[in-house]
C-alpha cells in the first residue's frame, strides 16, 4: 500500500470560546417573546404610523400605495435605530414579563465552539444572499424582494434537509426517538430534502409574488445554490463524514478520525463538480446577457449536479445501510427524479427560439 496518502485528521472545530456565563440568568419564554414580538410588530408599526399620517382625503393614495406594495414594489420599511430599538425593547420587556412569572432560566451557554462545518454552511447562505441581490439587480427587482426570499430559503433548506435525512436515511430510528429529529446539531442532513424544501419555498414565494414568475426565480437560484453546495461539502471534509470507500487511487485521503485506510475524497469529489457547474451556469447566464431562456438555468442545474451524484454514489460509502443489498443506493434513487424533472424542464418549459437579451 502507498504510504504517501493524504493523511487528513483535522479538528472540525474552528474556533473554541469555552463557557459563557451570563450576568443573570435569562429567561428561555422571554427570548422566544421577543423573538415573535421582533418579527410581528414592525409590519403593525408601519402600517399604525402610515393611517396616522393619513387624511380623509388621502384614502386614494393609501390604496394606491397598497397596490404598489401588492406588485412586488419596495413597500415602506423601519428605519435601522427602529429595528434596533425594537430588538433591544422586545428583549428587555420579554425578560421583564418572566421576571414575575416563573419560566426556565439559562445562566451558563458552552462550551461556545465555531465548527468549521458551521461556518462554510452560514458562508453559503452569505454568498448566495449577495450572489441573489446581485442577480436581482441585473433583472430591475427591488432587492427587498431578495432580503425576504432568504429567509424562506434558510428555513426551507434546514427543515427539508432535515426531513429528508430522517424519512429516507434513518427512518427506523428516529420513528422510536421522534424527539430527536430536531437535533441537527448532532448531524443528518440530505442534500435532496435541501432541494425539495427550497422548491416548495420558492412556490410558496411567489404566491405571494404573483409577478414574479416560478421558473424565472429557479433559474436565478441555481448561480448561488451551486456554489453554497460546494462550501457545504468542504465542510463534510473538515468534519470527515459523507467520506468514500477504500481505493488505492493516488489521491486517496486517510480519514484518521475514521480508520487508517484511504478513501475516496467523494466530499471533494462533489464540491469540485459544484465549482464546475457554477462556472458553466455563470457562463450561460453571461452568454444570454443576463436573461436567459426561463428554466435553462434551472434544467441544467438538475441533469448536471443529479447526475453527477448518481455516478459519485459508486465511489460513496451508503449512507442508508438498509439499501446495501438494491441495485442503486438510496442517494442514486433520490437523484433520478431530479434529472427527469430536469429533462423535462429543458424539453417543454424552455423558449429555445429566445436568443439573447430581455424579454419583454
Amino acid at each position: 500500500m502507498n504510504n504517501d496518502y493524504f493523511f487528513w485528521e483535522g479538528n472540525p472545530v474552528l474556533i473554541n470560546l469555552g463557557e459563557l456565563t451570563m450576568p443573570f440568568p435569562v429567561s428561555v419564554p422571554g427570548i422566544i417573546l421577543a423573538i415573535i414580538a421582533f418579527l410581528v410588530l414592525p409590519g403593525y408599526l408601519v402600517d399604525n404610523e402610515t393611517e396616522s399620517e393619513q387624511t380623509g382625503t388621502d384614502k386614494k393614495k393609501r390604496r394606491k400605495r397598497k397596490r404598489s406594495q401588492a406588485s412586488g414594489s419596495q413597500p415602506e420599511e423601519l428605519k435601522a435605530w427602529q429595528s434596533a430599538a425594537l430588538l433591544l425593547g422586545s428583549l428587555a420587556v420579554g425578560q421583564l414579563i418572566f421576571l414575575i412569572i416563573p419560566s426556565p432560566t439559562v445562566e451558563q451557554i458552552g462550551p461556545i465552539m465555531i465548527r468549521w462545518y458551521g461556518a462554510l454552511f452560514a458562508a453559503a447562505f452569505l454568498s448566495g444572499y449577495f450572489i441573489g441581490r446581485k442577480l436581482f439587480l441585473d433583472a430591475g427587482k427591488d432587492v427587498i424582494l431578495a432580503d425576504r426570499l432568504l429567509i424562506y430559503i434558510v428555513v426551507a433548506t434546514i427543515i427539508g434537509a432535515r426531513l429528508g435525512h430522517v424519512i429516507f436515511y434513518e427512518f427506523d430510528y428516529y420513528i422510536l426517538n421522534i424527539h430527536e429529529v430536531l437535533y441537527i446539531w448532532q448531524g443528518g442532513l440530505a442534500s435532496h430534502g435541501a432541494t425539495v424544501g427550497i422548491l416548495l419555498a420558492l412556490w410558496l414565494f411567489i404566491r405571494k409574488h404573483p409577478d414574479i414568475r416560478f421558473f424565472w426565480l429557479t433559474d436565478r437560484l441555481t448561480i448561488p445554490v451551486i456554489l453554497g453546495g460546494a462550501f457545504v461539502r468542504l465542510g463534510n471534509f473538515f468534519n470527515s463524514e459523507i467520506y468514500g470507500l477504500p481505493t488505492e487511487v493516488p489521491w486517496a485521503v486517510i480519514f484518521a478520525r475514521i480508520d487508517m485506510l484511504p478513501r475516496h475524497p467523494t466530499m471533494l469529489y462533489e464540491a469540485i463538480i459544484c465549482i464546475i457547474i457554477f462556472v458553466v451556469l455563470v457562463a450561460m447566464y453571461r452568454y444570454y446577457q443576463k436573461f436567459p431562456p426561463e428554466g435553462l438555468l434551472t434544467g441544467i442545474f438538475m441533469i448536471t449536479l443529479f447526475t453527477s451524484r448518481f455516478f459519485v454514489e459508486y465511489t460513496k460509502v451508503e449512507q442508508a445501510p438498509f439499501t446495501e443489498t438494491w441495485l442503486f443506493g438510496m442517494g442514486q434513487l433520490l437523484s433520478l427524479p431530479f434529472i427527469i424533472f430536469g429533462v423535462w424542464i429543458l424539453k417543454s418549459k424552455v423558449s429555445w427560439s429566445h436568443r439573447t437579451g430581455k424579454v419583454q
